[in-house]
Protein backbone atom coordinates (compact mmCIF):
# COMPACT_ATOMS: atom_id res chain seq x y z
CA UNK A 1 0.00 0.00 0.00
CA UNK A 2 1.41 3.37 -0.54
CA UNK A 3 3.19 5.50 1.97
CA UNK A 4 0.99 8.22 2.00
CA UNK A 5 -2.55 6.46 2.63
CA UNK A 6 -0.58 6.53 6.95
CA UNK A 7 0.77 9.72 6.91
CA UNK A 8 -1.03 10.71 9.57
CA UNK A 9 -2.16 7.63 11.87
CA UNK A 10 -4.91 7.13 14.71
CA UNK A 11 -3.96 4.12 16.98
CA UNK A 12 -7.17 3.55 19.27
CA UNK A 13 -5.91 1.23 22.73
CA UNK A 14 -8.36 2.37 24.91
CA UNK A 15 -7.56 -0.14 28.21
CA UNK A 16 -4.53 0.22 30.83
CA UNK A 17 -0.90 1.41 30.79
CA UNK A 18 0.49 -2.19 30.37
CA UNK A 19 -1.96 -2.61 27.12
CA UNK A 20 -0.33 0.20 25.55
CA UNK A 21 3.12 -0.55 26.26
CA UNK A 22 2.38 -4.43 24.44
CA UNK A 23 1.10 -2.48 21.76
CA UNK A 24 4.34 -0.62 21.22
CA UNK A 25 6.37 -2.60 18.83
CA UNK A 26 3.03 -2.51 16.62
CA UNK A 27 2.85 1.09 16.50
CA UNK A 28 6.81 1.62 16.21
CA UNK A 29 6.56 -0.45 13.06
CA UNK A 30 4.00 2.24 11.70
CA UNK A 31 6.26 4.80 11.80
CA UNK A 32 9.65 2.89 10.75
CA UNK A 33 7.58 1.43 8.28
CA UNK A 34 5.38 4.11 7.03
CA UNK A 35 6.94 7.17 8.25
CA UNK A 36 3.98 7.97 10.01
CA UNK A 37 2.87 10.37 12.49
CA UNK A 38 0.96 8.78 15.03
CA UNK A 39 -1.34 9.45 17.87
CA UNK A 40 -2.65 7.30 20.12
CA UNK A 41 -6.17 7.78 21.29
CA UNK A 42 -6.19 6.21 24.92
CA UNK A 43 -7.52 5.92 28.67
CA UNK A 44 -6.58 8.53 31.20
CA UNK A 45 -4.29 5.11 32.65
CA UNK A 46 -3.16 4.09 29.30
CA UNK A 47 -1.47 7.90 28.90
CA UNK A 48 0.39 7.51 31.42
CA UNK A 49 2.53 5.74 29.51
CA UNK A 50 3.06 7.23 26.10
CA UNK A 51 5.20 10.19 26.75
CA UNK A 52 8.15 7.74 27.19
CA UNK A 53 7.37 5.62 23.96
CA UNK A 54 8.68 7.47 20.99
CA UNK A 55 6.76 6.04 18.36
CA UNK A 56 3.75 8.35 19.67
CA UNK A 57 3.58 11.96 18.54
CA UNK A 58 0.82 13.20 19.98
CA UNK A 59 -1.99 11.76 22.48
CA UNK A 60 -6.29 11.97 22.97
CA UNK A 61 -6.89 11.05 26.50
CA UNK A 62 -10.93 9.90 26.40
CA UNK A 63 -12.70 7.14 29.00
CA UNK A 64 -14.14 5.44 25.82
CA UNK A 65 -17.74 3.73 27.10
CA UNK A 66 -16.85 0.42 26.31
CA UNK A 67 -13.82 -0.43 28.49
CA UNK A 68 -14.04 -0.27 31.59
CA UNK A 69 -13.64 3.48 33.27
CA UNK A 70 -15.86 5.84 35.29
CA UNK A 71 -18.20 6.08 32.42
CA UNK A 72 -18.13 9.66 29.81
CA UNK A 73 -21.57 11.10 28.77
CA UNK A 74 -23.04 10.58 24.96
CA UNK A 75 -22.24 14.61 24.12
CA UNK A 76 -18.43 14.20 25.23
CA UNK A 77 -18.50 11.14 22.86
CA UNK A 78 -19.83 12.95 20.44
CA UNK A 79 -17.41 15.80 20.78
CA UNK A 80 -14.74 13.45 20.65
CA UNK A 81 -15.83 12.02 16.93
CA UNK A 82 -16.09 15.35 16.19
CA UNK A 83 -12.24 16.60 17.22
CA UNK A 84 -11.36 13.63 15.50
CA UNK A 85 -12.58 14.56 12.29
CA UNK A 86 -11.13 17.73 12.46
CA UNK A 87 -7.57 16.20 12.38
CA UNK A 88 -7.90 14.69 9.47
CA UNK A 89 -6.40 11.01 9.80
CA UNK A 90 -5.56 8.81 6.91
CA UNK A 91 -6.01 5.83 8.74
CA UNK A 92 -7.20 4.40 12.09
CA UNK A 93 -5.66 1.22 13.47
CA UNK A 94 -7.38 -0.33 16.53
CA UNK A 95 -5.50 -2.36 19.11
CA UNK A 96 -7.88 -5.21 21.12
CA UNK A 97 -7.54 -8.08 23.04
CA UNK A 98 -9.78 -11.14 21.98
CA UNK A 99 -11.91 -10.96 24.24
CA UNK A 100 -13.46 -7.60 23.07
CA UNK A 101 -15.09 -5.93 19.89
CA UNK A 102 -13.39 -3.56 17.71
CA UNK A 103 -16.60 -2.40 16.40
CA UNK A 104 -17.42 0.57 19.19
CA UNK A 105 -14.03 1.95 17.70
CA UNK A 106 -15.03 1.29 14.15
CA UNK A 107 -17.57 3.08 14.84
CA UNK A 108 -16.29 6.04 16.42
CA UNK A 109 -13.68 6.48 13.58
CA UNK A 110 -16.41 5.80 10.99
CA UNK A 111 -18.53 9.06 12.25
CA UNK A 112 -15.12 11.07 12.54
CA UNK A 113 -14.68 10.44 8.39
CA UNK A 114 -11.26 8.22 8.63
CA UNK A 115 -10.92 7.27 5.49
CA UNK A 116 -9.14 3.60 6.42
CA UNK A 117 -10.19 1.56 9.12
CA UNK A 118 -8.02 -1.79 10.33
CA UNK A 119 -9.26 -3.58 13.09
CA UNK A 120 -10.06 -7.16 14.30
CA UNK A 121 -13.39 -8.68 14.06
CA UNK A 122 -15.27 -11.98 14.56
CA UNK A 123 -18.40 -10.85 12.89
CA UNK A 124 -18.81 -8.79 9.35
CA UNK A 125 -18.09 -5.37 10.03
CA UNK A 126 -19.72 -4.70 6.40
CA UNK A 127 -18.99 -0.03 6.49
CA UNK A 128 -17.26 0.25 9.68
CA UNK A 129 -13.91 -1.13 8.45
CA UNK A 130 -12.35 -1.44 5.16
CA UNK A 131 -9.90 -3.49 5.99
CA UNK A 132 -11.07 -6.49 7.69
CA UNK A 133 -8.79 -8.81 9.80
CA UNK A 134 -10.72 -11.97 10.11
CA UNK A 135 -10.07 -12.73 14.18
CA UNK A 136 -8.75 -16.52 14.95
CA UNK A 137 -8.40 -16.05 18.13
CA UNK A 138 -8.97 -17.72 20.87
CA UNK A 139 -10.84 -20.45 18.83
CA UNK A 140 -8.35 -21.82 16.32
CA UNK A 141 -5.39 -20.27 18.69
CA UNK A 142 -3.95 -17.85 21.03
CA UNK A 143 -1.19 -15.26 20.70
CA UNK A 144 0.73 -13.13 22.33
CA UNK A 145 -0.36 -10.05 22.72
CA UNK A 146 2.69 -7.99 21.10
CA UNK A 147 2.06 -10.88 18.66
CA UNK A 148 -1.20 -10.45 17.86
CA UNK A 149 -0.72 -6.36 17.74
CA UNK A 150 2.02 -6.84 15.39
CA UNK A 151 0.53 -9.30 12.79
CA UNK A 152 -2.44 -6.65 12.73
CA UNK A 153 -0.30 -4.28 11.13
CA UNK A 154 1.74 -6.42 9.47
CA UNK A 155 -1.21 -6.60 7.35
CA UNK A 156 -0.70 -3.50 6.08
CA UNK A 157 3.21 -3.96 5.34
CA UNK A 158 4.10 -2.69 8.48
CA UNK A 159 7.16 -4.95 10.06
CA UNK A 160 9.41 -3.48 13.03
CA UNK A 161 13.17 -3.58 12.70
CA UNK A 162 13.10 -4.67 16.40
CA UNK A 163 10.17 -6.07 18.41
CA UNK A 164 11.38 -5.56 21.98
CA UNK A 165 9.21 -3.81 24.20
CA UNK A 166 11.15 -0.47 24.98
CA UNK A 167 11.15 2.87 26.97
CA UNK A 168 12.73 6.39 26.57
CA UNK A 169 13.41 8.03 29.97
CA UNK A 170 14.62 11.69 29.63
CA UNK A 171 17.64 12.87 31.62
CA UNK A 172 15.56 14.98 34.19
CA UNK A 173 13.65 11.93 35.60
CA UNK A 174 16.60 9.83 35.80
CA UNK A 175 18.28 13.03 38.11
CA UNK A 176 15.12 13.12 40.20
CA UNK A 177 14.59 9.27 40.39
CA UNK A 178 18.59 9.40 41.96
CA UNK A 179 17.61 12.41 44.43
CA UNK A 180 14.18 10.78 45.46
CA UNK A 181 16.40 7.69 46.17
CA UNK A 182 19.09 9.67 47.95
CA UNK A 183 16.60 11.03 50.08
CA UNK A 184 15.03 7.83 51.48
CA UNK A 185 18.73 6.40 52.52
CA UNK A 186 18.45 4.72 49.40
CA UNK A 187 21.70 3.88 47.60
CA UNK A 188 20.22 3.05 43.55
CA UNK A 189 23.88 1.36 42.88
CA UNK A 190 23.40 -1.40 46.00
CA UNK A 191 21.09 -4.35 44.83
CA UNK A 192 17.53 -3.97 45.63
CA UNK A 193 14.23 -6.17 45.04
CA UNK A 194 11.43 -4.98 44.04
CA UNK A 195 7.75 -6.18 45.70
CA UNK A 196 4.89 -5.10 43.21
CA UNK A 197 1.69 -6.43 45.38
CA UNK A 198 -1.14 -3.49 43.48
CA UNK A 199 -3.92 -4.71 41.35
CA UNK A 200 -6.60 -2.73 39.54
CA UNK A 201 -8.96 -6.38 39.52
CA UNK A 202 -9.65 -8.12 42.43
CA UNK A 203 -8.72 -11.48 40.66
CA UNK A 204 -5.36 -10.75 40.65
CA UNK A 205 -4.70 -10.36 43.95
CA UNK A 206 -2.30 -11.94 46.08
CA UNK A 207 -2.42 -12.44 49.68
CA UNK A 208 -0.99 -9.64 51.87
CA UNK A 209 0.27 -12.15 54.55
CA UNK A 210 1.58 -14.15 51.91
CA UNK A 211 3.82 -11.10 50.51
CA UNK A 212 4.34 -10.58 54.01
CA UNK A 213 6.00 -14.50 54.83
CA UNK A 214 8.12 -14.37 51.10
CA UNK A 215 9.49 -10.88 52.27
CA UNK A 216 10.71 -12.04 55.32
CA UNK A 217 12.36 -15.76 53.46
CA UNK A 218 13.81 -13.34 50.82
CA UNK A 219 15.48 -10.80 53.44
CA UNK A 220 17.00 -13.62 55.33
CA UNK A 221 18.22 -15.36 52.49
CA UNK A 222 19.88 -12.13 50.02
CA UNK A 223 20.03 -9.59 52.65
CA UNK A 224 18.79 -7.16 50.36
CA UNK A 225 16.52 -3.93 50.74
CA UNK A 226 13.27 -5.21 49.69
CA UNK A 227 11.54 -2.01 48.05
CA UNK A 228 7.53 -2.07 48.23
CA UNK A 229 5.75 -0.28 45.28
CA UNK A 230 2.89 0.97 44.17
CA UNK A 231 0.33 4.02 43.18
CA UNK A 232 -0.68 6.31 45.75
CA UNK A 233 -4.27 4.68 46.48
CA UNK A 234 -2.14 1.23 47.22
CA UNK A 235 0.00 3.54 49.89
CA UNK A 236 -1.78 1.52 52.66
CA UNK A 237 -1.00 -2.11 51.26
CA UNK A 238 2.26 -1.19 50.21
CA UNK A 239 3.23 0.08 54.27
CA UNK A 240 1.31 -2.88 55.80
CA UNK A 241 3.50 -5.21 54.10
CA UNK A 242 6.53 -3.72 54.38
CA UNK A 243 5.74 -2.62 58.36
CA UNK A 244 4.74 -6.72 58.46
CA UNK A 245 8.28 -8.09 56.72
CA UNK A 246 10.25 -5.23 59.19
CA UNK A 247 8.69 -7.23 62.36
CA UNK A 248 9.24 -10.40 60.68
CA UNK A 249 12.43 -10.08 59.21
CA UNK A 250 15.82 -10.38 60.83
CA UNK A 251 18.58 -9.31 58.67
CA UNK A 252 17.26 -6.42 56.67
CA UNK A 253 13.82 -4.88 56.30
CA UNK A 254 11.47 -3.38 53.92
CA UNK A 255 10.79 -0.02 52.42
CA UNK A 256 7.43 1.36 51.42
CA UNK A 257 7.75 3.60 47.79
CA UNK A 258 3.87 3.44 47.03
CA UNK A 259 3.05 7.11 45.65
CA UNK A 260 6.30 8.17 45.30
CA UNK A 261 7.60 8.34 41.63
CA UNK A 262 6.51 9.34 38.19
CA UNK A 263 6.19 6.80 35.72
CA UNK A 264 9.45 7.72 34.09
CA UNK A 265 11.45 7.49 37.53
CA UNK A 266 9.57 4.05 38.48
CA UNK A 267 11.00 2.93 34.84
CA UNK A 268 14.23 3.81 36.69
CA UNK A 269 13.98 1.69 39.69
CA UNK A 270 13.05 -1.06 37.60
CA UNK A 271 15.97 -0.74 35.44
CA UNK A 272 17.96 -0.87 38.35
CA UNK A 273 16.59 -3.38 40.53
CA UNK A 274 18.01 -6.85 40.87
CA UNK A 275 14.36 -8.46 40.15
CA UNK A 276 10.84 -7.66 40.60
CA UNK A 277 8.20 -9.88 42.22
CA UNK A 278 4.52 -8.55 40.81
CA UNK A 279 1.09 -9.54 40.15
CA UNK A 280 0.02 -9.55 36.42
CA UNK A 281 -0.11 -5.66 35.84
CA UNK A 282 1.91 -2.98 33.96
CA UNK A 283 4.44 -2.92 36.27
CA UNK A 284 5.56 -6.42 34.36
CA UNK A 285 5.56 -4.86 30.90
CA UNK A 286 7.62 -2.21 32.36
CA UNK A 287 10.16 -4.88 33.48
CA UNK A 288 10.35 -6.31 30.13
CA UNK A 289 11.36 -3.25 28.71
CA UNK A 290 14.12 -2.58 30.85
CA UNK A 291 15.23 -6.11 31.02
CA UNK A 292 14.91 -6.70 34.73
CA UNK A 293 14.26 -10.16 35.64
CA UNK A 294 10.33 -10.19 37.01
CA UNK A 295 8.64 -13.28 38.78
CA UNK A 296 5.12 -12.82 38.07
CA UNK A 297 2.10 -14.13 40.46
CA UNK A 298 -0.15 -14.59 37.30
CA UNK A 299 -3.88 -14.94 38.22
CA UNK A 300 -5.25 -17.33 35.17
CA UNK A 301 -7.12 -14.38 33.52
CA UNK A 302 -5.65 -14.15 30.33
CA UNK A 303 -2.73 -16.40 28.89
CA UNK A 304 -1.53 -13.43 26.36
CA UNK A 305 -0.30 -10.83 28.81
CA UNK A 306 3.16 -13.30 30.04
CA UNK A 307 6.37 -10.53 29.83
CA UNK A 308 7.90 -10.23 26.02
CA UNK A 309 11.37 -11.35 25.13
CA UNK A 310 12.45 -10.58 28.75
CA UNK A 311 13.91 -12.68 31.78
CA UNK A 312 10.81 -13.78 34.05
CA UNK A 313 8.95 -16.92 36.21
CA UNK A 314 5.60 -17.70 36.08
CA UNK A 315 3.53 -18.39 38.90
CA UNK A 316 -0.01 -19.25 38.09
CA UNK A 317 -3.08 -19.38 40.54
CA UNK A 318 -6.68 -19.79 39.87
CA UNK A 319 -9.10 -17.17 39.91
CA UNK A 320 -11.83 -17.90 42.37
CA UNK A 321 -15.03 -19.18 40.43
CA UNK A 322 -16.93 -16.45 41.87
CA UNK A 323 -14.73 -13.71 40.58
CA UNK A 324 -14.78 -15.38 36.74
CA UNK A 325 -16.14 -13.05 34.06
CA UNK A 326 -19.09 -13.24 32.55
CA UNK A 327 -17.67 -12.40 28.93
CA UNK A 328 -18.75 -15.98 26.87
CA UNK A 329 -15.24 -15.85 25.14
CA UNK A 330 -13.33 -15.44 28.31
CA UNK A 331 -15.37 -18.58 29.58
CA UNK A 332 -14.48 -19.88 26.52
CA UNK A 333 -10.77 -19.91 27.57
CA UNK A 334 -11.29 -20.26 31.30
CA UNK A 335 -13.02 -23.71 30.58
CA UNK A 336 -10.33 -24.93 28.13
CA UNK A 337 -6.99 -23.72 29.56
CA UNK A 338 -7.73 -23.16 32.98
CA UNK A 339 -10.09 -25.97 33.75
CA UNK A 340 -7.64 -27.51 36.27
CA UNK A 341 -7.53 -25.88 39.89
CA UNK A 342 -4.05 -24.34 40.50
CA UNK A 343 -3.37 -23.62 44.37
CA UNK A 344 -1.82 -20.16 44.98
CA UNK A 345 1.62 -20.02 44.85
CA UNK A 346 3.29 -20.41 48.52
CA UNK A 347 6.01 -17.97 49.93
CA UNK A 348 8.28 -20.12 49.32
CA UNK A 349 7.61 -20.67 45.62
CA UNK A 350 8.20 -17.17 45.24
CA UNK A 351 11.98 -17.88 46.99
CA UNK A 352 12.34 -20.65 44.27
CA UNK A 353 11.36 -18.54 41.47
CA UNK A 354 13.88 -15.74 42.23
CA UNK A 355 16.71 -18.17 42.95
CA UNK A 356 15.93 -19.27 39.41
CA UNK A 357 16.36 -15.86 37.90
CA UNK A 358 19.21 -14.54 40.50
CA UNK A 359 21.14 -17.48 41.72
Amino acid sequence: MPDREFRNVLCIRADNMGDVLMASPAIRALKESFGSRITLLTSKAGSLISPYLDCIDDTIVFNLPWVQSTGCESDALIALAADIKNRKFDAAIIFTVYSQSALPAATLAFMAGIPMRVAYARENPYQLLTNWVVDPEPYEQIRHQVERDLNLVAQLGALPANDHLRLQINAAEETSFLQKMESLGIDAGQPYLIFHPGVSDKKREYPTEYWVEAGRLVAEKYKIPILITGSEPEKTLAETIANGIAKSATSVGAISMAGIFSVGEFACLIDKALCVVSVNTGTIHIAAAMQTPVAVLYAQTNPQHTPWKSPHRILPYSVSKHLNSLNVIIKYVTDRLYAEDIPTPTPAHILLALDGLIG
